[in-house]
């Protein structure tokens, strides 16, 4: 039995998150299918690019990704499928696979319509493209059989934290439904810079001098999550709404 995953900003107030599993159990029925999150914020393939890595490697191998956060579904963005550490990725090339991909990966466009439904809407690769294609690769077909090559795929700029002698620089890139702010700054960049030195983390006004082991031990923290990515928490609160944090906030880590 092969298992599916399922990432989309879809939310699930409309049926196109069960439209696309029933595309995928009407071509292979024992399928497995897990559904990862519908809520990432609309259109924003940032966030999903960091959950994708945050979850994907905790399934077995050979598990198929599907993920679709696609504000240009219908342009010339390709479709693609690849695979990566025995796992395998269906969605559109838009940089939503910016940390996945790097020059060893091979990705491939899904082109063949032999693996697509018959008709395929320009709005809706979700349900025509994308569910179908994880359904073949449920059965064993190759990424490659989809189509060529993609020599260039998409990369979101400006993802990751800039590192200097002086300073780290990253952002807040989500929020849980607790309100904590995870930034796109690992714990292990950080003791990597830091080298046990002092240092001073702030955001939104707030210093932190040391990393929390959880949200409990005081009324804000700063803590290393349990993606490896440094979050701030409220206690008993959203740090979130108490704050007026948002995404893109920066953050800082400073030698002292």
């Amino acid at each position: 039995m092969k298992t599916i995953t399922l990432l989309t900003d879809f939310g699930l107030r409309d049926p196109y998150v069960a439209i696309m599993k029933g595309v995928i159990l009407s071509m292979n029925p024992v399928v497995r299918i897990i559904d990862v999150t519908h809520e990432v914020d609309p259109q924003d393939m940032r966030e999903g690019a960091f959950l994708i890595c945050e979850y994907y490697r905790y399934f077995e191998r050979g598990t198929i990704h599907v993920a679709v956060v696609d504000p240009t579904v219908g342009s010339k963005r390709k479709p693609v499928a690849f695979e990566k550490d025995g796992h395998f990725f269906v969605g559109p090339d838009n940089g939503l696979f910016t940390l996945l991909i790097d020059n060893n990966t091979r990705v491939y466009g899904i082109e063949n319509s032999k693996y697509m439904l018959r008709e395929v809407s320009a709005t809706f690769h979700g349900r025509d493209i994308f569910a179908p294609a994880s359904a073949h690769l449920s059965f064993g077909v190759r990424p490659s059989a989809f189509g060529g090559p993609v020599a260039n795929p998409v990369r979101l700029a400006r993802i990751l934290p800039t590192v200097r002698k002086d300073a780290i620089r990253g952002q807040v890139v989500r929020f849980d439904r607790f309100g904590n702010a995870i930034t796109n700054i690992t714990m292990n960049v950080v003791r990597e810079f830091a080298q046990e030195r002092p240092f001073t983390i702030t955001l939104a006004g707030m210093s932190f001098t040391s990393i929390n082991r959880s949200y409990f031990e005081q009324d804000f923290t700063c803590v290393e999550g349990s993606s490896g990515y440094l979050e701030f928490g409220y206690f008993r609160g959203s740090l979130r709404e108490v704050k007026g944090v948002a995404k893109g906030d920066p953050v800082t880590v400073k030698l002292d």
